[in-house]
């Protein structure tokens, strides 16, 4: 009985991780198509979508990955790709706001103050996708983030009939196998709140709609 159990829970197991790691890999390849790395190759839109992190890494050092985003959001402004910036974080704490981070980081970049729109409900990928379209007007835009969250992005936005492509910041690629596991993880979600459990963004409210003057 007790072999029998164990045979079972190794099958379950394995059917588990195999549709976790397939749908990691078509993720991949249902959205690298529409990632692009150098800014030459990517039509004008009206917004870019800056997904948000933290500033700061856990042992309190500046972190990386939030540069390179606002760094790659503030190149495709400078050079008119995009005329207003989106940025779209957590801050579900009174201490912790990544959009005004965010905000900050672009101004000291160069972008105007009445360019940058404040997204603070994007409590994660899914949710700022979502509420670009719904709350903020945007059926079609730039995300930019490193190509590990673009290609979730991509698929998430596909799958809500929007027409988004990414451009990719620099990755400086420090989490290594804890970020593969991670990223396993948050695309099976994806899959599972797109197709299966109807999954709404934790909060929406009024409408924001970003207008863009010609």
């Amino acid at each position: 009985m007790v072999r029998r159990f164990l045979f079972l829970s190794v099958i379950c197991l394995s059917f588990v991780l195999g549709f976790a790691l397939l749908g990691y890999f078509y993720v991949a390849s249902a959205t690298n198509k529409d990632i692009y790395s150098d800014m030459g190759n990517i039509h004008q839109h009206d917004v870019a979508l800056v997904l948000g992190t933290s500033k700061r890494l856990k042992n309190g050092s500046s972190n990386p990955y939030f540069y390179t985003r606002v760094q790659a959001a503030a190149t495709l402004y400078k050079n008119g790709k995009v005329k207003k910036i989106l940025v779209s974080g957590d801050n579900g704490h009174v201490t912790y706001n990544e959009p005004k981070d965010m905000l900050n980081a672009l101004i000291a970049l160069g972008v105007c103050r009445e360019d940058i729109v404040m997204d603070h409900a994007g409590f994660r990928t899914f949710d700022s996708m979502v509420r670009a379209k719904e709350v903020f007007g945007q059926q079609s835009l730039i995300v930019v983030s490193q190509r590990f969250q673009l290609q979730r992005a991509l698929f998430i936005a596909s799958a809500k009939n929007m027409k988004v492509v990414g451009f990719e910041a620099e990755d400086p690629q420090l989490s290594g196998n804890f970020l593969f596991a991670r990223e396993i993880l948050a695309r099976t979600k994806a899959l599972m709140d797109c197709y299966l459990l109807n999954t709404a963004p934790r909060y929406l409210g009024q409408k924001e709609e970003i207008r863009v003057n010609s």
